[in-house]
């Protein structure tokens, strides 16, 4: 099943219609759907290097939008759509420990999972759940998409093909790194200033 949505994901990118599959990979998977849109966000950048900050914008404007979605969900409908897709991602049980504590660490939880490959819609959801501010997940939403989907595509836009490889071979290892450092700055100003 998942390989068949990737393939499709695939050949949604070579399309015309490509930036309005975008936004909806984009869109659905800040919720629901599992395959990350930089799967068609990377092969329209190598395809198309001059419009790379349209298709960043794109994706990121789509994303925020399925986040709020994703809240939604988890405000008014966490206990007939909610909890199925926590389950089906297997986050089910260990949700109720998890919201607990998540309202004090919201806003990082929320950029952390916008910029690494952990499933944002997961997030989205647990902050409807949750209730958390609605203001700061936005903020942390958009920087977090953002980020992470202006980083591809400047990183393709300056590198060209090559870099595909390297960003697909090394993902998740570059984003987790990414967090680090980000984090290890705040708590080294913390400490300096």
């Amino acid at each position: 099943m998942l390989r068949r949505a990737y393939d499709k994901t695939m050949e949604l990118a070579a399309h015309r219609n490509a930036p309005w599959a975008l936004a909806g990979v984009a869109f659905i998977e800040s919720s629901v759907f599992p395959i990350p849109p930089d799967v068609m966000l990377i092969p329209m950048v190598l395809a198309e290097r001059r419009k790379a900050w349209l298709f960043a914008g794109i994706a990121t404007l789509a994303s925020v939008l399925g986040g709020i979605f994703g809240y939604i969900i988890g405000y008014f409908l966490f206990e007939t759509i909610g909890q199925p897709i926590l389950s089906f991602y297997g986050y089910g049980h260990a949700f109720e420990d998890f919201a607990k504590r998540y309202n004090e660490y919201g806003a990082w939880i929320v950029f952390i999972a916008g910029v690494t490959p952990f499933p944002y819609k997961v997030i989205t959801i647990a902050s409807g759940v949750t209730q958390l501010n609605f203001f700061v997940f936005m903020l942390a939403s958009v920087a977090a998409r953002g980020l992470r989907f202006f980083i591809v595509a400047a990183l393709l836009y300056w590198f060209g093909p090559p870099i595909r490889t390297f960003i697909d071979k090394y993902f998740a290892i570059l984003s987790i790194v990414f967090v680090v450092l980000l984090i290890g700055g705040f708590v080294l100003i913390k400490y300096v200033m």
